[in-house]
């Protein structure tokens, strides 16, 4: 078990760099933060002072070099526009965007895993085709379309939701709903195929056979080993989730690390977008390396695997 966890983070590892390179290559090739920040107006000895206070009149190697071992030392930079560190400056949104994906996730998973397996359960039946249908349009429409349509119809027309705002619980209904429809229909997709191939093994012929209720063969048999390939899914949906934040926060004015990082961008504050990109791509890799973990737990034979290939 141990060898497969550290082949899990090394592999995590490499992918937290190559996403700090990126997010340090692209940024600096979007535009000068100075013409930003000072404004097309200030005289070049301001931009030629601005550049030399914050480094970027060094090569972009020697600049990359520096930003890495400042990162290996803990310090991820300061804002731009307050002179704040920048993780201060993103750790302050944390809590609320928090306060959206969290309930997402639980949203995604009791209603996508619910869905899936009362359809598998009711296979070719209206109710089956019922959901498939609400999952294959919660699928396809984009998170941004459902927010606003939702706006639409519960704030500006029914009036029994807040359209934006953060001053209540009210307010994170229709985010959270937004953010969770597309993944609790992925979810349950994923979930009905899984189920389905596993209801038609022998196994779950030979459970039934020995007396076992159909509900203790699908709790104990069929759900555990439809697992696998619905925890895969459960791994890409949190990373889109705090990518999603982006696009749901600013239709709904909600002050979180998604409206944080559209205003940093537009300012070109380097270090704040750098620091968010980082939380980002952390979260992401957490929650894949999470997923890996969990493998080896619901299915021995993968740790057995992992182990005969690092020997």
């Amino acid at each position: 078990m141990l060898l497969y966890t550290l082949s899990r983070l090394a592999r995590a590892l490499v992918t937290v760099v190559l996403i700090v390179t990126l997010a340090f290559i692209i940024l600096r090739m979007t535009g000068d933060p100075s013409i930003i920040i000072l404004g097309p107006d200030a005289p070049e000895q301001a931009y030629e002072a601005f550049r030399r206070n914050w480094g970027l009149d060094q090569p972009l190697i020697v600049q990359y070099f520096k930003y890495f071992g400042a990162i290996a030392e803990g310090d991820l930079g300061r804002s731009m526009r307050d002179g704040r560190p920048a993780l201060d400056v993103v750790m302050d949104r944390v809590p609320m965007t928090l306060a959206l994906t969290l309930p997402a996730l639980v949203f995604n998973l009791i209603l996508g895993l619910g869905a899936g397996v009362f359809a598998a359960l009711n296979r070719n039946t209206w109710i089956d085709r019922a959901i498939m249908t609400v999952s294959v349009v919660g699928f396809t429409v984009p998170s941004f379309v459902m927010g606003l349509v939702l706006a639409m119809v519960f704030a500006v027309q029914l009036k029994w939701l807040p359209s934006g705002g953060s001053g209540s619980w009210a307010h994170a209904i229709l985010p959270v709903i937004s953010m969770g429809m597309i993944g609790a229909a992925v979810i349950a997709r994923f979930t009905r195929s899984a189920m389905l191939e596993v209801l038609g093994q022998p196994y779950i012929r030979t459970a039934s056979a020995k007396g076992l209720s159909w509900g203790a063969v699908v709790l104990r048999h069929a759900l555990p080993n439809a697992a696998i390939p619905v925890l895969t899914i459960i791994g890409f949906m949190v990373g889109s989730l705090v990518a999603g934040a982006v696009v749901i926060e600013s239709i709904f004015s909600w002050p979180g690390l998604g409206r944080l990082l559209v205003g940093a961008v537009a300012n070109r504050d380097l270090a704040v977008v750098q620091t968010i990109l980082i939380l980002i791509g952390f979260t992401m890799v957490f929650a894949n390396l999470m997923v890996d973990l969990a493998y080896g737990w619901v299915d021995p034979r993968l740790r057995i695997r992992t182990l005969s290939t690092a020997k």
